[in-house]
């Protein structure tokens, strides 16, 4: 595996997605991040080893379409984002569970 240098890897992970479809992928040890678009696999792979100390198995990324924004007559774009979905080996699932959804 590449070596990357540990303090430019938590700028590539941006932030957990929560939707509707990503809690079904937790339930097979998926997890999905909004990611920096210029981020490679090996990079994504070694962020979320480094930042959530678990063994990731696979990572699946993700480009999708610009949006359309329309704000009275002045058509725009939403930002452009790459969504990373990463397979969790099974017994490290407890430890990115309490990062990411701490209890209250």
């Amino acid at each position: 595996m590449a070596k990357f240098d540990p303090r430019n890897l938590p700028d590539l992970i941006r932030r957990p997605i929560l939707t509707e479809k990503a809690t079904i992928l937790m339930e097979q040890n998926k997890y999905t991040f909004e990611v920096t678009p210029k981020a490679t696999k090996p990079q994504i792979r070694s962020a979320i080893e480094d930042l959530f100390e678990v063994k990731v198995v696979k990572v699946n990324t993700a480009l999708p379409p610009r949006r359309k924004k329309r704000v009275g007559k002045f058509i725009g774009f939403k930002p452009q984002y790459k969504k990373a979905i990463v397979t969790i080996a099974p017994g490290d699932v407890e430890k990115i569970r309490q990062v990411l959804f701490p209890e209250v």
